[in-house]
């Protein structure tokens, strides 16, 4: 897994990766805009291999998130859902929870309060 402690403090994004239980969790922290797009893009997918892929992001650590974090939430979800598989959100901070209430993005992929309601769902 990534350390993702620094960047979160420093505002520098950064990307996590582990599996618990076989679930792919990827670790998002400090400020999700459009300089981290393509690498934040291409961790989101599940992985070519992957038969029906399980991922939760956890948001926890995510202190802004602009329009290219939203669009590569949607894209993460539909290649998921294409893929057979499920992606959920944990944990995001007030002020993402407020983005993607306003874009509707809370309607299309499950959202929980924290890691482990996400992990257990």
């Amino acid at each position: 897994m990534t350390d993702t402690h620094d960047a979160a403090h420093s505002g520098r994004p950064a990307i996590g990766h582990s599996t618990v239980d076989g679930i792919r969790v990827v670790t998002l922290s400090g400020e999700i805009d459009h300089t981290v797009r393509d690498r934040l893009g291409r961790a989101l997918l599940p992985p070519d291999d992957a038969a029906r892929p399980r991922t939760v992001i956890d948001l926890s650590g995510v202190t802004f998130m602009d329009s290219s974090g939203i669009n590569a939430l949607i894209n993460a979800h539909h290649a998921t859902v294409d893929a057979d598989g499920w992606l959920r959100l944990a944990g995001p901070r007030e002020s993402v929870v407020r983005i993607m209430r306003l874009v509707g993005i809370d309607r299309l992929i499950p959202c929980y309060p924290d890691l482990r309601q996400a992990l257990g769902n």
